[in-house]
């Protein structure tokens, strides 16, 4: 029994429409990373290595070329202080 050529039209429009909004989703996830890939799998290590990262160069992905850490990270601290209790 052949198939109207009408009820393809609904299936290419979702199919292209799928398609289109995974194209820019992929495209707004690597803008928002710094055009690079996301990263899948991370553990404590480089959680703790990407908050150094974004406390040294103020971006999640950068990197500082420097040997030496700006005096302004000496007090920079990743440990957040306990509250006092009275």
């Amino acid at each position: 029994m052949p198939v109207p050529f009408e009820a393809l039209i609904p299936l290419g429009l979702i199919t292209g429409f799928f398609g289109v909004s995974g194209f820019f989703f992929q495209k707004l996830k690597t803008s928002i990373n710094e055009g690079q890939p996301p990263r899948y799998g991370l553990d404590r290590w480089d959680r703790v290595m990407l908050d150094r990262d974004y406390r040294l160069t103020g971006t999640q992905r950068g990197q500082a070329h420097q040997t030496t850490a700006p005096s302004a990270f000496s007090t920079n601290s990743a440990w957040n202080l306990e509250k006092e209790h009275l």
